[in-house]
């Protein structure tokens, strides 16, 4: 017995000298797909994972001052300005990707989403709209010069940061108040009472791609490049699919 637990110890012991602790940076919308599969990574190898998240605007910011991390998750634009500027690693990987959604608060009106008509009208109709300043609500601000009515409703525009900024708003709002964002973000607040409209209409949708890569100045290379494999693979991606990312 005494020999068992021996070796046990001294297996412990290896495990927690080979040990990792690794640093993540990635876009908010894939929070909760990513936290279920850095869990799962983290049982699985013995390493941690610490994760930043942050918008797109921010990471290109925080990577061209010379900020440094092991991963990044990006969208496929900005890992190419990375590539080319030598800040990451080859060997990326496709994580997922996340579309955009409507929400409401409870008890607010729900607008009618069926098509593009329909968005276009909820946003006139609205007394105000909510988006981000991050990859999602650029696309909705062009969206809406689109259509030509964007000096016609920038006026009762509230931007955020952040997704997640954006939804908690809109379960503290009033009137015939409308939010616009990632569906995982909206998601999150559901629990908490936040309606989920429903998808943007497939004419008008808009998918966010992220991609796992590692970072050129990262100090856990072999690490980093077995997190990015796990994202991507059997084990990992499922857990995206299952909290709304496809």
């Amino acid at each position: 017995m005494k020999r068992i637990l021996a070796a046990l110890t001294g297996l412990v012991l290896v495990n927690a000298l080979h040990a990792a602790e690794i640093t993540v940076i990635s876009g908010g919308a894939i929070e909760p797909g990513l936290r279920a599969a850095a869990a799962a990574f983290e049982k699985q190898t013995g390493h941690k994972v610490n994760i930043t998240f942050n918008t797109t605007p921010q990471m290109r910011k925080r990577v061209a001052a010379g900020d440094t991390f092991d991963v990044i998750i990006a969208p496929p634009a900005a890992v190419k300005e990375f590539t080319a500027a030598g800040k990451v690693e080859a060997g990326g990987v496709d994580v997922g990707r996340v579309g955009s959604g409507v929400a409401v608060r409870p008890g607010a009106p729900v607008p009618a989403i069926a098509n593009a008509d329909d968005v276009k009208k909820a946003v006139l109709e609205a007394e105000s709209i909510v988006f981000n300043t991050a990859s999602t609500g650029i696309y909705f601000e062009n969206l809406l010069k689109k259509w030509g009515i964007y000096e016609q409703v920038k006026g009762k525009a509230v931007r955020y940061t952040t997704g997640a900024e954006v939804m908690k708003h809109a379960l503290k709002g009033k009137g015939r108040e409308v939010a616009f964002g990632p569906i995982t973000e909206i998601l999150l607040e559901k629990e908490h009472g936040l309606i989920l409209v429903g998808p943007f209409p497939a004419e008008i949708q808009n998918y966010t791609s992220y991609i796992a890569v590692p970072m050129s100045a990262g100090t856990q290379k072999n690490v980093a490049q077995e997190l990015v494999k796990f994202l991507g693979g059997p084990a990992g991606k499922p857990l995206f699919v299952a909290a709304g990312i496809e």
